[in-house]
């Protein structure tokens, strides 16, 4: 696995951020926490400033597919010093827990409207269905 990891082309790699008054509540993001201790090339930078998300007063875990889709509409976005440095570049995204997909798939919409080329994801776990 980790040749495969240290071979992966890709100038970023990102964890999924929290937003601010999650991150202080937790007082760690664990996507970041896990992301920076694997080996990458050194060829990808890795960086937990460069996505955002606004704080949403909801907690993603206790909803179905339909209402994270909703509630994740225009809840991430670039920090504005980063926007010149994605253009036609690849992106990891990394995320501890994948349940539906959307938020993956809301970061991802994020990162190519920014000109972002490729975005990679990555995941630790998978929950089961239903969703």
């Amino acid at each position: 696995m980790q040749k495969i990891i240290e071979g992966q082309q890709a100038d970023w790699a990102i964890p999924v951020p929290l937003s601010k008054n999650k991150l202080a509540a937790r007082g760690f993001n664990q996507s970041w926490e896990i992301l920076r201790r694997i080996y990458l090339a050194k060829s990808v930078e890795k960086n937990p400033f460069l996505l955002k998300r606004h704080h949403h007063s909801m907690a993603q875990a206790l909803a179905n597919r339909k209402e994270r889709q909703v509630r994740l509409k225009k809840q991430f976005y670039i920090e504005a010093s980063f926007r010149p440095h994605l253009k036609n570049k690849s992106v990891i995204v990394f995320d501890d827990v994948m349940t539906t997909g959307s938020t993956l798939n809301e970061i991802a919409l994020v990162l190519k409207e920014n000109g972002v080329k490729k975005v990679i994801n990555w995941v630790v776990l998978r929950t089961p269905t239903p969703y």
